[in-house]
């Protein structure tokens, strides 16, 4: 017979489980619309009408429609605009020295920005490509090819300036040694990537697709390191796989030297197969977020090694005594530290950094600029023999 005390608390239960399950449901709905906030409304230039995204865009393509690439650029709809570089809504797939051309799945529609994020040209991809193309030959001779590229991936629903503290300190470390040489940049300094993609509008089949025109449409055949964090490294992985699989025509794979994994759900996420569970996480992640959590284990099969030394660094936040109850074992209160390893790895380093900062963390930042050049001399390339003077 159970006492009425004992129906009691059952019953208070299901009303916090219930409520627990509300409130979870409002933070991932409060999150999205911020996000369509910030890449509809704070992305618009003055002059640019918020009310309908996708009516300009519609607007411009069939103003362009059956003209020539000439009569595209000098239509009066291609005004430069400044833009916010992306957000969740643009694609990279084509990336030289700053200027990006870039898609948009929901508008069917292309852009072109320049090094500043300010959009100089839109409408299809062929015309996009063209006008990149001149901006090559009028300028190519004031670039040399890298010898050097880092490729940073952000994750879930962020966008590549959370990226930035990484390129800050690549940028920072080879700064200091031009400085000290009273030298200019030569082409030993890596080019820095950072590659924007549309994580919650399409999926990591897609993000992957993209980052394969990116790489193998990078000035020369530079020597690649990629940096990712969480959702980024899938997208990594992904490439990986149709690299070997569906042919890499600039072996890539080949030049590929080293990569850095922050917070990576190489196991999946747990944690997104339980919220998986709501309505909602579908609606505002996306087919990604699906894939991570509910789908993973079909879509694990699609997914590939990096083929040279790649280190791990996850979080761990047990020393802070910060525990996320929906995942089992230490974390970084998204991944567990059993997720993030991968069979292969070179190193695997544990830090006591929330997931969503550890590409902001000084000390992850070090590590990861530290392990990209691990085999840097000093000057900008490979060492060859060590200095033994005293």
């Amino acid at each position: 017979m159970v006492s009425r005390t004992s129906m009691g608390c059952v019953s208070r239960t299901t009303k916090l489980k219930k409520l627990f399950r509300r409130t979870l449901a409002l933070l991932f709905a409060a999150t999205s619309w911020m996000s369509i906030f910030q890449a509809t409304v704070l992305s618009q230039a003055p002059g640019e009408s918020v009310e309908d995204p996708l009516s300009a865009a519609r607007v411009s393509e069939s103003v362009i429609e059956g003209s020539s690439d000439e009569d595209v650029m000098d239509s009066r709809w291609n005004l430069p605009l400044p833009t916010l570089g992306g957000k969740q809504f643009w694609t990279d797939h084509r990336w030289w020295y700053g200027w990006r051309v870039q898609y948009n799945k929901m508008a069917d529609s292309w852009r072109l920005l320049d090094p500043s994020s300010v959009r100089r040209a839109w409408g299809t991809k062929e015309a996009m490509l063209a006008e990149l193309a001149k901006i090559q030959a009028d300028n190519e001779k004031s670039h040399t090819e890298p010898s050097d590229v880092v490729v940073l991936l952000h994750g879930l629903m962020r966008s590549a300036s959370s990226m930035k503290p990484i390129q800050t300190a690549i940028d920072e470390r080879y700064a200091s040694r031009d400085s000290d040489r009273k030298e200019p940049r030569s082409n030993k300094v890596p080019a820095v990537v950072l590659f924007t993609y549309s994580s919650t509008r399409e999926s990591i089949t897609s993000h992957a697709e993209a980052l394969r025109e990116v790489v193998e449409h990078l000035p020369g055949r530079p020597r690649l390191r990629f940096v990712g964090h969480s959702l980024g490294n899938i997208v990594l992985r992904t490439a990986i796989s149709q690299w070997r699989s569906q042919g890499d025509p600039t072996f890539a794979l080949d030049r590929m030297e080293r990569v850095v994994m922050l917070g990576p759900p190489n196991q999946g996420s747990s944690f997104a197969k339980t919220l998986g569970q709501l309505g909602l996480f579908e609606t505002i992640t996306g087919h990604s977020g699906m894939q991570l959590g509910p789908s993973w284990n079909e879509f694990a099969e699609s997914l590939d090694r990096p083929p040279c030394p790649f280190a791990v660094i996850a979080g761990d936040l047990s020393p802070l005594r910060i525990r996320n109850p929906f995942l089992k074992g230490p974390s970084d209160g998204v991944v567990t530290i059993e997720e993030a390893k991968l069979e292969g790895m070179d190193e695997f380093i544990t830090v006591p950094v929330l997931h969503s900062f550890l590409m902001r963390d000084s000390t992850c930042v070090q590590t990861t600029v530290d392990y990209l050049f691990e085999d840097d001399a000093g000057d900008g390339h490979a060492a060859t023999e060590p200095d033994t003077k005293p």
